[in-house]
């Protein structure tokens, strides 16, 4: 690799991993890059990651973000392996694996699916918000919204998958970062240009004095 020109500034250092601006932007879509100072940044992903997810759930009557009790489904096999517990559920439910990525908007979902109970009709913490609907219930909801119900969890599916760029974009950190101030500080000065004027004219020194009394 070509080395730098004199006077050229300094390359801005490597890029590094910022994995804790990653998790607060999967916690809270934004809040990473308004944790590295791209305020604007971050508020413009969160208003609008969170204005699609939560009108998705809307749509759906707030009944479209869930886990399914593996209990009740039937027997899965893939390959000869017998599915169970979350894995039964996800695979049953596949539009959770892009929901989960919006984050604690997501969560209630897996507290209700682990604290499941067939006995009771509400949650303990949530009541019914993100709670496995009966097949009853679910088939009441569907006839009621038609098809806003389906386009609901579309919605909801794409704001977790489009959380995953800005996961990305907050674990790549900014395009440009100024250079640290050492490195600057230690920059060589740029050379002086030169100047348009002439340079003086030089006068010849002037030839030594002869004696008294000799001639030349």
């Amino acid at each position: 690799m070509a080395s730098p020109k004199p006077g050229s500034p300094p390359e801005p250092p490597p890029v590094k991993l910022d994995f804790l601006a990653a998790l607060l932007s999967y916690l809270i879509p934004g809040l990473g890059q308004v944790y590295q100072g791209r305020v604007g940044k971050g508020l413009l992903f969160f208003a609008g990651l969170y204005l699609l997810f939560f009108y998705g759930m809307a749509m759906g009557q707030w009944r479209n973000v869930w886990l399914p009790d593996p209990a009740e489904l039937p027997e899965m096999e893939v390959r000869s392996v017998r599915l169970g517990g979350w894995v039964k559920a996800v695979w049953s439910r596949p539009q959770f694996a892009g929901q989960f990525w919006i984050g604690a908007a997501a969560w209630p979902a897996v507290y209700q699916y682990a604290a499941y109970d067939r006995g009771k009709e509400e949650g303990p913490v949530f009541g019914t918000f993100q709670r496995a609907p009966t097949e009853a219930e679910l088939n009441d909801v569907q006839r009621r919204s038609s098809k806003r119900w389906d386009l609901g969890w579309v919605y909801t599916v794409i704001a977790g998958v489009l959380n995953l760029l800005v996961i990305y974009d907050a674990l790549a950190g900014p395009m440009f970062r100024d250079p640290p101030k050492d490195a600057a500080d230690d920059s060589p000065a740029p050379a002086a240009e030169p100047s348009a004027d002439p340079p003086p004219p030089v006068t010849p020194p002037a030839p030594p004095a002869s004696p008294e009394g000799v001639t030349p």
